[in-house]
């Protein structure tokens, strides 16, 4: 060859090198060619397996591709198989070129769940002619079909999150619901559910492969309501269910009309107003034609006070509270040391403090003759309350209420209250010398109410020759009325009874007849006038009863009644949605502040009338009950001043002193707090009060010198009235505590002769709803001034008042010249005569000064203003006294006493100075003085002793005066 430098120089040899290596190239590719002479051969279909989430695919057959041009190198070798189909997240890779073996992997995760078989195309490539692969050769394409296997690895999920049923007590069902689970597995057997199970215990149902469930036993209404069962699911790989799904199966009675949704018992809390009773109750008739449905709903009270939860005040509280007219007499009071004719009659203390007296036949009362109405003219009334039962016997006897006969000689009955074979009888026989002809004598009622053992008010209006009954506010007119002579007259005292008749004559021995068999309460007789019926009306009426809320919600097509004590309610409705409004709104109110608690009886009763039948549907009654809860009970407390000194002038003084001048009441409830603290807290109470006694504690009042009095004024405008007697005062009246407090306050003690008077003790109480609820017994102790000082001289100490200011009256007392002490008997008789003279003008102003603000403060006692015997003049309480009136005293130029206006700053001394000033004797004077001879100094100082304390007297009088301004209910000398 030429070197390189020279084909410059020779152009016509680089062509034809140019045109040798261009032959050389083609033959070499000629040659190759002819090496590469076939194409590979892979087979033509292929199927494979995958199991999900695995990446090597199992292929049938395998793959393998063979070409034809081995052994030659690189012609009879395989380099690759691609597939077409850029879905097919699958890639063959080459082992062995060689001999052409491949594998098919899967280029990420394959999921049973998204797909679960693939299909493409797969074609195998040899290494061509040379190691750059050129001239190579595919084969022809072949389908490659691939299954994913499943994995297990969901668990059963059901359809439904709860399953409900209903079935009828009594049958056996072959399938009463079906549950249905699935699996997000993607093959069949792991896909499907193979098997249910019920988890619950001891269950009365099965299940079957299917998810069907049935009962495997008859269901009782009676016995069980509702079940709830739960079940589980397999899948055909065993794998359970995660979560295990509940099932509700409610049993329902063979259809029977009836009532369904209430409640037996439902609870009521005082002061809540009107409470549904029935919200969700509803009327069942089987799907039977009806055109009219009528239901009567009672509450049934008769177990509670007096046939219901009535105000248990007292009859004479009561009359006020109503409007009642004065002058009526209680002949069944509670027993007391004045009222003892009744503490040997039963009561029923059980019943909220209803004062309610039974009798039994055996038991009767003869009133005191001071007690009977001795007034009775043409126009009276009597009223009571009574429960009675049929009488025991064929031929039963006369019951006696109320008798009026001759206490001896006679057995005349006058007039009379009975009952006879559950008739009312009233007998009332007018005196001779009225009329001596035939008059009216005996009225009958026949009413079903006297022997129904339940309670009854009863009231007759007696405007003779008119007699009128009401029983619970309802008016009704004797159907039998007897005509009898006018009783003679005669000097025979009568004998007024209740519970039995009195037989004072015609028997050997005097005794009670004719015995009352049944329950009495508020026995009372008013002459001179006759119950309204507004009146009557108040006293009888409940304080509980029915209700419906929400009246405009019931619509034209209900109709409904209610008796007059709402006891009972009546509704009528054409359809059964009407009546089915109306029920849920039927409602139970009580509204006492302090309700009685316990149960409250209901009873419902239905009647269905259908198309052209009376009667096609028969309904069962309903019994159910109210529970009232029992109120927060309220704490009644009396808070004052305990102990008081007064001076005997004020004890003496017209009017008395005012014992509980700053007592008050309140009353309080403890509250448990409704968030999550839970604690207890009080609050303060309004509520009425009935009654407060002021007893004297010890030995009664004597009334020659003693006196406890309230003013009539003092109950004026409000709802009270009082008795007064030795033991003390009772204030009753259903008021406001606030009035109570008021009426208290002028509570007055006199006393004539305080210098006997070492103390007196008082005791006040108060009461709630007739001694339901009773306040604390507060204690007062009142004391005299001068026995108190006397107290204080002996322990030689002095207590100072906490409730009041003291007063300064300081007397100082100059010493001077001896020589100026002598004076002369008659001298100081005039001097005393004076001083005498000088007490009794400012006693008399005093006394005119008190009697005077008395009567312009009686109204302001009313207000709570000052008290009337301490209205002084309060610009300024200091008390100047003239020195003239003191130097009167003195006769010589020796001795002077003088007085000092009162100055403020020195007031915490003035009560011990004027106790010392009166405890001195003479010989703590004569040291103020010069030494003289022995009986000028006594004679002086007598004259001068009698003088100064006279004078004392004087300015005491004025402190006290002055002390008693400022209103403090304690003075302590």
């Amino acid at each position: 060859m030429l070197p390189l430098g020279e084909l410059d120089k020779q152009p016509m040899l680089i062509g034809l090198v140019s045109i040798a290596i261009i032959s050389h190239s083609l033959h070499e590719n000629r040659e190759k060619t002819l090496l590469n002479k076939h194409k590979p051969w892979i087979e033509t279909s292929y199927h494979g397996v995958i199991t999900e989430n695995m990446d090597t695919v199992m292929l049938d057959p395998p793959l393998v591709a063979l070409d034809k041009d081995a052994p030659v190198p690189y012609a009879g070798e395989i380099c690759a198989f691609k597939i077409h189909g850029q879905e097919a997240p699958f890639e063959a890779e080459v082992l062995n070129r060689t001999s052409g073996v491949g594998v098919l992997r899967a280029r990420g995760p394959i999921d049973c769940e998204q797909q679960k078989e693939y299909t493409f195309i797969i074609q195998a490539y040899d290494c061509g002619a040379s190691p750059t692969g050129a001239n190579w050769k595919k084969s022809h394409k072949a389908v490659v079909h691939i299954q994913v296997d499943d994995v297990n690895e969901f668990s059963p999920v059901f359809r439904e999150p709860l399953y409900r049923a209903t079935v009828t007590e009594g049958k056996i069902y072959d399938s009463i619901l079906q549950v249905e689970a699935w699996d997000q597995d993607c093959s069949p057997q792991y896909s499907q559910i193979c098997n249910y199970e019920i988890v619950t215990q001891d269950t009365p149902f099965a299940i079957d492969r299917n998810g069907n469930i049935r009962n495997t036993e008859r269901l009782s209404y009676d016995k069980q309501q509702h079940y709830k069962i739960m079940v589980t699911a397999y899948d055909c790989g065993q794998k359970r269910a995660m979560e295990s799904v509940p099932v509700h199966i409610d049993v329902k009675p063979v259809c029977k009309p009836g009532w369904q949704g209430w409640n037996k018992r439902m609870d009521y809390e005082p002061g809540t107003g009107s409470k549904q009773l029935f919200p969700k109750m509803h009327l069942e008739t089987c799907d039977g034609p009806l055109s009219s449905v009528r239901a009567m709903v009672e509450l049934q009270t008769s177990h509670i006070g007096k046939g219901c939860d009535r105000e248990t005040y007292s009859e004479k509280s009561l009359q006020k509270l109503c409007g009642a007219a004065s002058g009526s007499t209680d002949l069944l009071p509670a027993p007391s040391v004045s009222t003892n004719w009744t503490a040997s009659l039963l009561t029923d203390s059980g019943r909220d403090s209803d004062l309610i007296f039974r009798f039994d036949g055996r038991q009767a009362a003869n009133i005191p003759e001071w007690v009977v109405p001795q007034n009775l003219t043409d126009q009276f009334t009597i009223a009571t309350w009574m429960k009675h039962g049929p009488s025991p016997g064929l031929r039963a006897e006369k019951e006696t209420l109320l008798c009026n006969s001759d206490k001896t000689e006679m057995n005349r009955h006058h007039y009379s209250l009975y009952v006879h074979n559950c008739r009312l009888v009233f007998l009332l026989r007018r005196d001779f010398i009225q009329l001596d002809s035939f008059r009216p004598a005996e009225f009958h009622w026949r009413l079903e109410q006297i022997c129904d053992k339940e309670w009854h008010y009863y009231v007759i209006n007696v405007e003779f020759p008119s007699v009128t009954l009401f029983v619970d506010g309802v008016t009704y007119e004797p159907y039998l009325v007897t005509d009898d002579w006018p009783i003679h007259p005669s000097e025979i005292d009568v004998q007024l009874t209740v519970g039995a008749c009195w037989q004072g004559g015609e028997v050997t021995t005097p005794r009670f007849t004719q015995y009352f068999r049944g329950s009495l309460s508020g026995l009372t007789i008013r002459p001179g006038k006759i119950a309204t019926q507004k009146v009557i009306s108040c006293l009888q009426a409940c304080k509980e009863g029915l209700d419906i809320s929400s009246l405009e919600s019931l619509g034209k097509g209900i109709k409904f009644h209610f008796n007059p004590a709402q006891s009972v309610l009546v509704m009528e409705a054409d359809d059964l949605e009407s009546i089915n409004t109306a029920m849920t709104k039927v409602s139970y109110i009580n509204s006492r502040q302090f309700p009685t608690p316990g149960l409250r009886k209901l009873h419902i009763t239905t009647t269905v009338q259908c198309f052209g039948e009376d009667t096609c549907i028969s309904i069962p009654d309903i019994k159910a009950m109210v529970m009232v809860l029992p109120p927060s009970e309220p704490r009644i407390t009396i808070a004052g001043v305990e102990r008081l000194v007064w001076p005997a002038a004020q004890l003496r003084a017209p009017f008395g002193v005012a014992l509980f001048k700053d007592i008050h009441i309140i009353s309080t409830v403890t509250k448990t707090d409704a968030t999550l603290t839970r604690r207890p807290g009080v609050l303060e109470l309004m509520h009425n009060l009935d009654y407060c006694d002021v007893l004297v504690i010890g030995e009664e009042l004597n009334p020659e010198w003693e006196s406890l009095e309230i003013h009539h004024s003092s109950l004026l405008g409000k709802h009270l009235d009082a008795t007064n007697s030795t033991s003390g005062i009772s204030i009753y009246g259903v008021d406001s505590m606030v009035h109570y407090e008021q009426a208290i306050r002028q509570v007055r003690y006199h006393n004539w002769k305080p210098g006997g008077l070492s103390e007196r003790r008082f005791r006040l109480s108060c009461s709630e709803l007739n001694g339901r609820y009773t306040s604390n017994e507060f204690n007062l102790e009142v004391r005299d001034l001068h026995s108190s000082e006397a107290v204080e001289h002996v322990n030689h100490m002095a207590i100072q008042s906490q409730y009041m200011r003291p007063v300064h009256h300081p007397l100082v007392v100059h010493t001077v010249n001896s020589d100026h002490i002598s004076g002369t008997p008659p001298a100081a008789t005039v001097v005393i005569v004076m001083c005498i003279a000088a007490l009794v003008v400012i006693v008399v102003l005093g006394i005119y000064r008190i009697h005077t603000t008395h009567q312009d403060g009686s109204k302001e006692d009313e207000e709570g203003r000052k008290d009337p015997e301490m209205d002084w003049d309060d610009s300024n309480l200091n008390i100047t006294v003239n020195p003239m009136e003191v130097s009167m005293c003195i006769t010589g130029k020796d001795w002077q006493i003088e007085t000092l206006e009162e100055d403020e700053d020195e007031e915490d001394d003035e009560l011990a100075d004027l106790s010392s000033a009166e405890s001195e004797d003479n010989t703590d004077t004569v040291a103020h003085t010069n030494m003289h001879t022995p009986s000028q100094k006594q004679d002086s100082h007598a004259d001068i002793d009698l003088c100064i304390h006279t004078y004392t007297y004087i300015h005491k009088t004025l402190a006290f005066n002055a002390l008693s301004h400022l209103q403090k209910p304690e003075f302590i000398a």
